[in-house]
């Protein structure tokens, strides 16, 4: 796999390239207006997209990119969350035979992944939620979320549905971030809740979120996408790259 990166928001960025670079499969990195730096011989600055098999950036803006990577006919993986940019390009690009993943990121990548992850394992749904952390001062009053340590408990806001999910959101101060998904569901065991969390620098989150993507990328048809579309395929990728889970079960 031959990867382009533009680093944008510099430290995701720089981690994702470093999390790539661990990768088998990667045979050659770009860097997008960077030179690179130290001796890994598949390091290479970019002159040209069409050389690369995907493009990624953590541009909180990826238009200009994205229509770059149109033109160069690569699939193309942003962290930005990217409705607008779906709606635009996703024709395109499945007319171009290659994919467009958009929300790379912990609020709509791996939160509503953790979620399809755990409505697969079976057994009639009842209720799901998501949420996530964001910086910004915690709240005094709200939804309860118990994140995994050392996030721990925090009070969130409910934010627009995420893949269909009930989602919340949950401000807090200091360089640690978290993930949440509960999913309630009737089987033969009684109505039993599944809760699972992640929980670590948020810049690693955030990082092993979009290289997720870019490694699962080929699991995706053209056009379109976000990374809960093929929720196992982008969890399995983003454990392998380190991702800690954390679960616990309630049952009535």
């Amino acid at each position: 796999m031959r990867v382009a990166v533009e680093q944008a928001g510099l430290e995701v960025g720089r981690r994702a390239a470093r999390i790539l670079l661990g990768e088998r499969e990667l045979t050659r990195l770009g860097l997008i207006g960077a030179k690179p730096s130290g001796k890994d011989p598949r390091v290479h600055p970019v002159s040209d997209l069409a050389e690369y098999d995907v493009v990624v950036t953590d541009a909180p803006d990826a238009l200009d990119l994205v229509e770059a990577a149109l033109e160069a006919a690569v699939s193309c993986v942003v962290w930005e969350d990217g409705a607008e940019l779906e709606a635009e390009y996703g024709e395109s690009f499945a007319e171009a035979n290659v994919t467009l993943l958009t929300g790379a990121n912990l609020a709509a990548g791996l939160a509503p992944s953790l979620a399809a992850h755990e409505i697969a394992l079976g057994g009639v749904v009842m209720d799901t939620s998501i949420a996530w952390t964001e910086p910004g001062t915690p709240l005094r009053r709200g939804e309860a979320i118990s994140f995994p340590d050392p996030v721990g408990p925090r009070w969130a806001t409910e934010r627009p549905s995420v893949h269909g999910f009930t989602a919340y959101a949950a401000p807090v101060e200091g360089d640690w971030a978290a993930a949440l998904a509960r999913v309630t569901s009737a089987g033969t065991d009684g109505v039993v809740t599944r809760v699972v969390g992640v929980a670590d620098l948020a810049a690693h989150l955030e990082a092993l979120a979009l290289a997720a993507a870019v490694m699962a990328i080929d699991l995706y048809s053209p056009g379109a996408h976000r990374p809960a579309d093929a929720s196992e395929i982008y969890l399995a990728k983003a454990l392998d790259a380190g991702l800690g889970v954390a679960t616990y079960t309630l049952t009535e």
